[in-house]
């Protein structure tokens, strides 16, 4: 067998039993925020990758949210039933086989045919919450300042339980309202219906890996891959819960001990400049850092001369600046020609990656004048959007373009024909 069909071998279907070296808190006393640094070993696996790519993680169900699920639904948890891991109890197949930490719309669509009209209990109050990053979309990671938000639930109107269903099955925000803070718990504890193993099975979705950003070179670390992770904890209803894979790592996988299932997920777009002499721009917030840092440890390995100029921000210097030491070396050494930061909690007035890019953006403009490369990671639906519209502006205010034609070189130039824009958002 060739090496290349050695590493294919390894899948989302076909994982490679990993064990975690290495799996520590990288912020400071303090923190409202848990960030840890996570190490597999590859073994004897063949698996390799460059920087850019992301590690895929097969992760399981907290065994609390299985016992009280099984419990809540009084079901036997020795049953045997059929996964795609063949014959298994109920509870295997409900720790290992699918996502129960959040309901989904077909399971609660197919209340209709349960729902009585004395068959629902909804409670609805103010709460502190965060919302949990979608499942599998990449590092979770909750952007460079993400304060608790308080929400009221919603209430569905009516007194029967049948119209509250019908208004659910018809009104997708009431939908994604509903769902997004409940788990298959909280649904049945709501309607007090009853569904048999069977039954939910065949609603349930099947789990999926969660994708991380991979946050080392290859080349710098043979052997390993490590990841930055935010952990991701929250409470509802009245129950403490989190991100179904950052607290599997966190909390159930024993460093050394515990068989974690991986895969490598390759990139095409999210690369290096193949000319090492090109400069690179990288802005990347909280968890957003983790490719970079595989960058600067790969620009440092090919021994290239081109200029690295980092941007990262987070809540507080003193607790968030992830990778200090590496990144202070970086700097002494010559390898990090730049390192510019955005603490958003350390002054009075909120100051994030987009405002320390607009600071700079005369010398930016020098850079994409020179070729250099524009890279990006993190929260897609605001800092990603945030760090758009400055580049916009930089090229409107240093490079004397219109907004038409500024939007064009940064959209259709850059990032589409000459491919020097690059982002890994989620």
């Amino acid at each position: 067998m060739s090496e290349n069909k050695e590493k294919s071998a390894w899948s989302a279907k076909n994982p490679y039993m990993s064990k975690i070296t290495e799996c520590y808190v990288l912020n400071g006393e303090g923190s409202r925020k848990e960030t840890r640094h996570v190490v597999f070993d590859l073994g004897d696996s063949g698996l390799d990758y460059k920087v850019g790519d992301a590690l895929g993680v097969l992760s399981e169900n907290p065994e609390e949210t299985v016992n009280l699920l099984i419990e809540t639904a009084g079901w036997d948890e020795s049953q045997i039933v059929s996964t795609r891991s063949g014959e298994v109890t109920l509870r295997e197949a409900l720790k290992k086989d699918f996502e129960i930490h959040r309901v989904n719309k077909k399971f609660v669509n197919s209340l209709s045919e349960k729902v009585t009209s004395s068959g629902m209990r909804i409670t609805v109050k103010l709460i502190e919450s965060y919302r949990e990053p979608v499942a599998g979309s990449g590092p979770n990671w909750m952007g460079g300042d993400a304060p608790l938000q308080s929400e009221l639930l919603p209430s569905i109107p009516g007194d029967d339980p049948v119209g509250r269903v019908d208004t659910l099955a018809s009104d997708p925000k009431a939908m994604e309202d509903y769902i997004w803070s409940r788990d298959y718990i909280d649904v049945l504890r709501d309607f007090d219906v009853n569904y048999s193993a069977e039954e939910f099975l065949e609603l349930a979705d099947k789990l999926k890996p969660r994708l991380y950003s991979i946050a080392s070179s290859h080349d710098a670390h043979p052997g390993f891959v490590e990841l930055t992770v935010g952990i991701v904890r929250y409470s509802h209803h009245g129950r403490d819960r989190g991100g179904l894979c950052t607290v599997y790592l966190a909390d159930e996988v024993e460093v050394n001990e515990t068989d974690v299932g991986v895969f490598m997920s390759p990139t095409k777009s999210f690369v290096l400049p193949a000319d090492t002499s090109t400069d690179i721009i990288m802005v990347g917030p909280g968890t957003g850092i983790a490719p970079f840092r595989a960058f600067m440890e790969q620009r440092i390995y090919d021994g290239g001369s081109g200029k690295n100029w980092l941007f990262f921000g987070d809540q507080s210097e003193k607790t968030e600046f992830y990778y200090k030491e590496s990144i202070e070396s970086w700097l002494d050494e010559g390898h990090l020609y730049e390192f510019t930061t955005a603490w958003s909690r350390d002054q009075a007035e909120k100051i994030y990656v987009q405002h320390r890019l607009k600071e700079h953006g005369a010398r930016i403009w020098e850079w994409f004048e020179r070729g250099a490369y524009f890279y990006i990671c993190g929260d897609k639906t605001y800092m990603a959007k945030d760090v758009h519209r400055a580049l916009i502006d930089i090229a409107k205010e240093h490079g004397g373009m219109s907004d038409e034609d500024a939007t064009y070189f940064i959209e259709k130039t850059m990032m589409k024909e000459e491919k020097r824009y690059l982002r890994d958002v989620y």
